[in-house]
């Protein structure tokens, strides 16, 4: 899973992330359903669940690249409810809205920044994040942005690829993306942009540490849920 696109202030790494995010857009959603065999679904289901969405309520999917959490979130607010889809690769948000067209007049996609986010403090219900928060320049920001425009009470879910503690289970995470994710970059012609999966998992922080960001962004509580053997994780922050 490259997964949802990211955001960033920071030039030029955040120029060549969008542009990245730009470029793989036509083959992004048949890249992760080949990478994750189809369970990506299933981790999204999951963070959207933990996002405490409802009927009726005004949810935000940050980095939302072409649209699936988003579209999920859709599903769970019914009509009478609202979603965002954030981003700042206008090539995955324009694919975004072009999916599931039934669910569109639920549905808004903005241009915008994870790290300066273009909405009123305490404006949305719930939050979600898939793969977006490990490729900020600054995840302390990006965390203090999702707790600034959530309402008190809300919470987000950001899912993410993790360390996995267990020795083996790091091992076959290795194994994984050299020959899963690797190959199918490559058969789809996108080894390049794929090539920094790998060191953006090694730097990204472990759950405890997440945990601990959160807080530190003000949210009043956290918890970190390892999934898939502790390859991915969801982190569930509320705001008090």
């Amino acid at each position: 899973m490259g997964e949802q696109s990211l955001a960033s202030s920071t030039q030029p790494e955040a120029d060549q992330i969008r542009q990245l995010f730009d470029r793989i857009a036509p083959q992004y959603d048949q890249m992760n359903q080949d990478m994750s065999f189809g369970l990506h679904r299933v981790w999204k289901q999951m963070a959207m669940r933990w996002s405490g969405a409802e009927k009726g309520m005004r949810c935000l999917d940050v980095c939302c690249g072409s649209g699936d959490l988003a579209l999920l979130l859709a599903r769970q607010v019914g009509p009478t409810g609202q979603v965002t889809g954030a981003d700042f690769a206008v090539e995955q948000l324009a694919i975004a809205a072009q999916r599931n067209l039934y669910l569109q007049d639920r549905l808004s996609w903005v241009e915008a920044d994870a790290l300066a986010l273009p909405f009123d403090d305490d404006r949305f219900d719930a939050a979600t994040m898939a793969y977006g928060l490990r490729n900020l320049t600054d995840i302390p920001k990006g965390l203090s942005e999702l707790y600034r425009v959530l309402k008190s009470g809300a919470r987000v879910a950001v899912l993410d690829f993790h360390t996995p503690t267990n020795p083996l289970i790091v091992q076959f995470q290795k194994w994984y993306l050299q020959a899963i994710v690797v190959p199918t970059a490559e058969r789809l012609g996108m080894s390049e942009e794929y090539a920094y999966i790998g060191p953006s998992v090694d730097r990204f922080p472990a759950g405890p540490e997440q945990v601990n960001l959160a807080k530190e962004a003000g949210f009043a509580s956290a918890v970190h849920y390892p999934i898939a053997g502790g390859m991915m994780g969801v982190l569930v922050a509320t705001k008090s």
